[in-house]
């Protein structure tokens, strides 16, 4: 997932997060409601479809749980990264610490996720913005969230050879008690299955991903 939202200038970025904090929680996110936080640019505007790409807002711009849980301030950054990360998910699956690189990192990755079909212009905004929203955000306290990379990782299929029998602990009194420990025999199946990418930091998350894990 790589969200198309951008902003043509992040000056008030940081403002607007700030007072949305302050403000009571609107039914529906308009472009009135943010008149009325005093952000009348029409470039202001177009933080709702950043709202909505950091999961803050449903398609209806109707606030979601995790808009009321950034408006507790103990946790804000920390919800707002959270959604970065969901957003940016394919950016993440390049490098785990995405929130790191820099301005001209960013934006040679986001070419190659793009695949060219986006001007140098609407690249440059979409990395000014990230870099924005992860400038904002709180990466030490943020919850793990795992990318796809690691997903891949994460949700290997384990296959018992043997499965146990599930009334075990109901055995007649005339059957003898036997040593789980001698006789349970489980043999497991690992497969990981990887994705087809040719930038090798996917593959190099994975490893580090299972080393991490299983190692």
């Amino acid at each position: 997932m790589l969200t198309n939202s951008y902003l043509v200038t992040t000056r008030n970025l940081e403002s607007i997060l700030n007072t949305i904090l302050t403000a009571k929680a609107p039914e529906r996110f308009t472009n009135k409601f943010l008149s009325d936080l005093g952000f009348t640019s029409s470039n202001d505007r177009l933080i709702v479809g950043v709202l909505k790409a950091v999961g803050m807002l449903d398609e209806g711009s109707a606030p979601t749980q995790r808009y009321f849980d950034f408006l507790d301030q103990t946790q804000s950054k920390k919800v707002l990264a959270e959604g970065i990360k969901e957003a940016y998910e394919d950016l993440f699956n390049l490098r785990i610490d995405a929130q790191n690189m820099t301005n001209d990192e960013v934006k040679n990755k986001l070419k190659t996720l793009t695949q060219g079909q986006k001007s140098e212009k609407i690249i440059s905004l979409m990395a000014i913005t990230f870099k924005a929203l992860c400038e904002y955000a709180d990466w030490e306290k943020a919850k793990s969230i795992t990318p796809k990379a690691e997903k891949e990782v994460t949700n290997i299929k384990t296959s018992p050879s043997h499965d146990k029998p599930a009334n075990d602990e109901q055995k007649r009194p005339d059957e003898p008690i036997t040593d789980r420990s001698k006789s349970l025999d489980l043999h497991y199946n690992i497969q990981i299955h990887l994705p087809e990418t040719r930038d090798m930091a996917v593959y190099d998350a994975i490893f580090q991903s299972l080393k991490k894990h299983l190692i």
